[in-house]
C-alpha cells in the first residue's frame, strides 16, 4: 500500500494585504439586507464568497446565540435545514429564510423524530441530549441540546443518576463520554463527509509535513481523534491554530473552515485534511448555498423556514437549557 497521498494536499496560506473587491452581486446582497432588515448568519463551511457577506460567520453555538439575540426583522441562515430551523424555534415572530430548502444532513436524517419517539417510549427514564444536527421534531422529543462545543459542559451538568441517551452522533457522544467519564447509549448516526477522514490518510499528509499538529473535529472517527493534537468544535480551532507554535497546521473538517482560519490568523499555512480519495471534503450540502440563491432569498423573502406551533414551543425548551447552561 503506498505511503504517500495520490494527490497533492490542499494548503491555503493566511490572507496577507487587503482583499479584492466585493463582486456585483455580493454588494447587491448587502443592499438587500438593509433594505429587509436582515441579518445574515453564516456556518463556517459555507463558501467563502458567503462568508464575506455574513453579519456572523461561526459554529452552531454561536449562530444559536446570534439567531436568538438578534434584533432583525428577517434571519438569513447561510448553513443547513437544521440550523434555519434553531433560528425559527427561538425566534417564532420573524421571518427565517434558508437559500436551499433542500440544504440537508445526513446526521439529522440518521435520527427520524418516529424512532426516537418510540425508543423514547419504550425507555422513558432516559434523559435525551440531542446534537444540534437534529430536526425540531427531535430537538422537541429531547431534554437538553447540545453543539461540539459545548457537549462536554452539557453532560457534565446532568444529575449522575440520569442514563443518557446521546443523538444523532456516534463519534460525537462517543469522545463526550470520554472526556466527562459518564456512560452513554449512543444513536447509531455519523456525519457522511467527517467520517471520510481515516487515520491513514493523515498519515500520510502528515509525512510530508512533520511538524504540523492535527486538529480534528469530534464528529471523526476514534482512530482520527486520537492521533490528532487536538479534539474541538470549528470555533475552539480558531484558538488553537492561532496559539500554536507551528506555521503549518493541518484541518481535519469540513474544508469551507479554512477560509475562516486564513482570514483571521495571519502568518500560517493550513492544509485540508485528505480523505482516502481527494486533498478536500466538502459538504455536499453546505455547498448547495451559493450567492445567487443568497442574494434571490433576500429579494424574494423565500424559501422561509415554516413549522408547526406546538413542535417549535416544545422544541424551545431544551435550547433554553442549552443556551442557559452554556452560561453558568
Amino acid at each position: 500500500m503506498s505511503e504517500t497521498l495520490d494527490f497533492e494536499p490542499l494548503t491555503l496560506p493566511s490572507l496577507n494585504g487587503p482583499e479584492e473587491p466585493l463582486s456585483a452581486i455580493q454588494e447587491e446582497i448587502l443592499a438587500l439586507k438593509k433594505e429587509r432588515n436582515a441579518v445574515i448568519l453564516v456556518h463556517n463551511y459555507q463558501i467563502d464568497a458567503i462568508q464575506r457577506v455574513g453579519d456572523y460567520v461561526g459554529d452552531s453555538l454561536g449562530l444559536a446565540y446570534n439567531a436568538a439575540e438578534t434584533d432583525a426583522d428577517v434571519i438569513v441562515f447561510c448553513g443547513v435545514h437544521f440550523m434555519a430551523e434553531t433560528a425559527k424555534i427561538v425566534n417564532p415572530s420573524k421571518t427565517v429564510l434558508l437559500p436551499e430548502l433542500e440544504a440537508g444532513c445526513s446526521l439529522s436524517d440518521s435520527c427520524p423524530a418516529d424512532k426516537l419517539a418510540a425508543y423514547r417510549a419504550a425507555n422513558p427514564d432516559l434523559y435525551v441530549v440531542a446534537y444540534i444536527n437534529c430536526s425540531a421534531a427531535v430537538k422537541a422529543l429531547s431534554d437538553v441540546i447540545c453543539t461540539s462545543g459545548n457537549a462536554v459542559k452539557i453532560v457534565e451538568q446532568i444529575p449522575e443518576d440520569k442514563e443518557i441517551l446521546f443523538v444523532p452522533d456516534q463519534n460525537l457522544g462517543q469522545w463526550v463520554a470520554r472526556q466527562t467519564g459518564r456512560k452513554m447509549r449512543l444513536w447509531p448516526g455519523s456525519c457522511y463527509a467527517h467520517v471520510l477522514f481515516t487515520a491513514r490518510a493523515l498519515e500520510k499528509v502528515k509525512a510530508q509535513y512533520p511538524g504540523a499538529p492535527v486538529v480534528a473535529h469530534p464528529e471523526c472517527v476514534e482512530a482520527v481523534r486520537d492521533m490528532a493534537d487536538e479534539v474541538c468544535s470549528t470555533e475552539k480551532m480558531i484558538g488553537f491554530c492561532k496559539t500554536h507554535p507551528s506555521r503549518e497546521i493541518i484541518v481535519a473538517t469540513e474544508t469551507g473552515m479554512l477560509n475562516r482560519l486564513r482570514r483571521e490568523i495571519p502568518g500560517k499555512i493550513f492544509i485540508a485534511g485528505p480523505t482516502e480519495t481527494c486533498a478536500c471534503n466538502d459538504c455536499r450540502y453546505m455547498k448547495m448555498n451559493t450567492v445567487e440563491k443568497l442574494r434571490n432569498c433576500l429579494r424574494d423573502l423565500s424559501p422561509e423556514i415554516t413549522m408547526e406551533e406546538s413542535v417549535r414551543s416544545k422544541a424551545y425548551d431544551p435550547i433554553k437549557r442549552m443556551l442557559d447552561w452554556s452560561k453558568a
